[in-house]
């Protein structure tokens, strides 16, 4: 039996699940196999080299992002090659040849536009099985577009599959391609398929065409091919929360329901036993009004089904537990200070609520009254762990979870009246890690640029992570780092400098002077500083620059600290320090707040569940167009190419026009935010609070600049159908 997932933390998760259960029934512990779907794959090429043309020995595995050299390199050589329709895309809209404007245009298309349309463009066609042809051949369909984006992407994939059999490198779609050449061979077929009695596909709503004709192809028996294929898929379609970032989509699943039910080999399992009474009633309708509302145009959200609370006899410990407080708490704070303040007393109360009644705070009740500083050492409580609730607060995007850390920890600085370190609970802070993984990549974007400042690119990806970091404005760079000679040490003819490009000039000065007077080795460590890194972060930094003396040993040139950490970069082998593996007790842990997103916490679930910032402009939001790619339209080359390729996957024929192709895949993204806060709603046992603050920031690059937000459309209609669990 192959059991496939899609982590390996979920693989690793299954197996002992499996293992403890056939241990309880004496059975022998074999006969199945726990695969993530690319381990899968990798088996099988690896196994028939010939046929499925990896030679693993001498590849190197990547995951191109949108910096990635690969990338950057495709899109160099498609721009050489193709002149006329790269000055179809400079012109735009419109353009009256003024050559500022023009190299401001080019420095945006070169490391931002065209970047991000060849990496949607080539894991969506990749991994649905198409070729660099086939996008071509779509473009001869025509949509009335002058900038032939289908040609373009086109075009870029090809450069892209010549520079990865050039360089001898594979990416993980690759792979799939390879196990399919592989099961092309009717030998090498009936070999893989004499070794599987079935197949079970777990979180199925994921999976891209490609992976299931893998899967299927593998679960027929090769004694009878025309019987149906061995194959169980399980998955929630409500929960597909990857398919506009990823070539995922709900439909695709859909339809492999429905044709089951046709068949009479659907099983529908709709009852579940995590959360209270309350909290199903709210997800369900929730589910129900947005599939009502039309917000998602064309797109219908949600499958049309709803959560069942399981039968009294059913053998989980504490199914469907009893409500904490209300079960659902429904909040409208003041402003996102407010928030926090009410999150950091509820979570007070929740731990004096749960507290045994004779437990004592002993040596820690000083502390408590004199607002005395606790900090992680002995002064922290020791709480009765067993006691208490597990508690998480979910955020939309990483931002939102930096600012809720940072105002928890020091509430008094904000005028806040809680102190939640005074009563032992802990904040873990799961976007930390994702920072800390970020490191090697930042240190060598700054290097890049201290050691060619002349450089545009190295300039403006250098801006990037210090606006990320928050430590110089965020604004269009491409503006001055097209001469960057004249940013850095303009003369007295030169214009004068704002405030804003000012605070940047100074702060890469300063990265430059001290790149004239630190010796190389000591380089890294100034960075880490420079980037103001926190503890776990700098020991990352240490980490890394300790990597670098050894492989530059003898020979510390900055040449050389450059290719050792673009080798270390590229193949993506370091692993940022991390004192623990047990990633899902982590994260669900009794006697802390754990600040998670939502797409982190698919899977997971805790007795209480906050949901703050539900604002319109972020649940739904929509798709934005950012003012310096503006020149091309009301819309983005990725997302409209994305929308196109998907309509001629799903034959929806003739391919949508421009404006038709934006408008889907806006409708795209409102349904997948409304299945991402079902998903959140969800994860929630006995308490659910949620609040849309009256005033918010625009950007969370700058919490503290607040203005007026209009509630995310969910939360007035659930205080209108659950007055009972409105919050004063």
């Amino acid at each position: 039996l192959i059991v496939m997932t899609f982590t390996r933390s979920a693989a690793a998760n299954i197996k002992a699940k499996i293992r403890a259960r056939l241990q309880q029934l004496s059975l022998y512990q074999g006969g199945f196999a726990v695969h993530t779907l690319h381990g899968l794959a990798l088996n099988i090429a690896m196994r028939h080299p010939d046929l499925s043309g990896l030679n693993l020995e001498n590849s190197t595995l990547v995951t191109p992002t949108q910096s990635h050299r690969l990338i950057r390199t495709c899109v160099e050589l498609w721009m050489a090659e193709n002149p006329r329709r790269y000055q179809v895309l400079l012109e735009g809209q419109q353009f009256d040849g003024e050559e500022t404007e023009r190299l401001r245009r080019q420095s945006v298309l070169r490391t931002e536009i065209l970047p991000q349309l060849a990496k949607t463009v080539i894991h969506e066609a990749k991994s649905s099985g198409l070729s660099p042809e086939e996008l071509l051949e779509m473009n001869a369909v025509d949509t009335g577009d002058g900038y032939e984006i289908l040609a373009v992407a086109g075009g870029l994939y090809q450069k892209y599959q010549a520079l990865l059999r050039s360089r001898e490198f594979i990416d993980y779609d690759e792979m799939i391609l390879a196990a399919l050449r592989v099961l092309e061979n009717p030998g090498a077929r009936a070999i893989e398929q004499k070794q599987v009695f079935a197949v079970f596909e777990d979180e199925a709503q994921d999976s891209t065409p490609l992976q299931t004709k893998l899967l299927e192809i593998l679960a027929q028996d090769p004694d009878r091919p025309n019987s149906p294929p061995n194959f169980i898929r399980v998955g929630d379609p409500n929960q597909a929360i990857n398919s506009t970032f990823t070539p995922a989509d709900p439909i695709y699943f859909n339809q492999f329901c429905d044709d089951c039910e046709v068949e009479n080999k659907l099983a529908t399992m709709d009852s579940a036993g995590r959360s209270t009474q309350v909290i199903i009633d709210a997800a369900n309708f929730m589910l129900q009004w947005v599939n009502r509302s039309e917000l998602a145009g064309t797109e219908q959200p949600f499958r049309d089904q709803t959560i069942k609370p399981v039968p009294s006899d059913d053998p989980q410990k504490d199914a469907n537990p009893t409500p904490i407080g209300r079960g659902l708490e429904l909040h409208t704070p003041r402003d996102v200070y407010q928030t926090v303040e009410l999150i950091g007393k509820r979570v007070i109360e929740l731990v004096e609520q749960f507290l045994p009644a004779d437990f004592d705070w002993g040596s820690h009740e000083n502390n408590l009254e004199s607002g005395g500083e606790a900090s992680d050492g002995e002064t922290r409580p020791k709480l009765p762990l067993e006691n208490l609730k597990s508690m998480a607060v979910l955020v939309r995007e990483n931002k939102q979870g930096k600012f809720l850390k940072e105002v928890l920890e020091n509430p008094q600085k904000h005028g806040l009246s809680f102190d939640l370190r005074k009563y032992g609970i802990k904040i873990e802070d799961v976007g930390e890690r994702d920072r800390h993984s970020q490191v090697p990549w930042e240190i060598l974007t700054l290097l890049q640029f201290l050691d060619r400042p002349h450089s545009p690119d190295y300039l403006k990806a250098a801006l990037k992570i210090l606006s990320d970091r928050q430590l110089i404005p965020k604004q269009d760079y491409n503006a001055f780092t097209t001469s960057p000679e004249q940013f850095l040490y303009p003369g007295p003819l030169d214009p004068k400098q704002s405030d804003p490009v000012l605070k940047c000039r100074y702060f890469c000065c300063g990265l430059l002077q001290a790149r004239l007077e630190l010796p190389p080795y000591q380089i890294i460590s100034f960075l880490a500083l420079a980037l103001q890194y926190d503890q776990t972060e700098l020991a990352t930094a240490d980490k890394l620059a300790e990597r670098v003396a050894v492989q530059t040993a003898g020979n510390n040139l900055m040449s050389n600290i450059l290719e050792v950490l673009s080798e270390i970069v590229s193949s993506e082998r370091f692993e940022p320090v991390d004192a623990d593996d047990k990633i899902e007790e982590r994260y669900t842990s009794k006697g802390q707040l754990t600040i998670i997103t939502m797409h982190k916490a698919k899977g997971l679930d805790w007795d209480c569940v906050f949901l703050p910032f539900l604002h319109d402009q972020t649940i739904p939001g929509s798709l934005r167009v950012v003012p310096q790619a503006r020149f091309l339209g009301d819309f983005t080359l990725a997302e409209v190419a994305r929308a196109q390729i998907r309509a001629s996957l799903h034959e929806k024929y003739p391919l949508p026009n421009l404006g038709e192709a934006w408008e889907q895949a806006g409708y795209l993204k409102t349904a997948e935010e409304f299945r991402l806060l079902y998903v959140a709603m969800t994860r929630a046992k006995s308490l659910l609070w949620m609040a849309a603050e009256k005033k918010g920031p625009f950007s969370w690059n700058k919490p503290e600049n607040l203005q007026e937000q209009k509630p995310c459309p969910v939360m007035p209609v659930l205080k209108q159908q659950f007055p009972g669990n409105v919050m004063l």
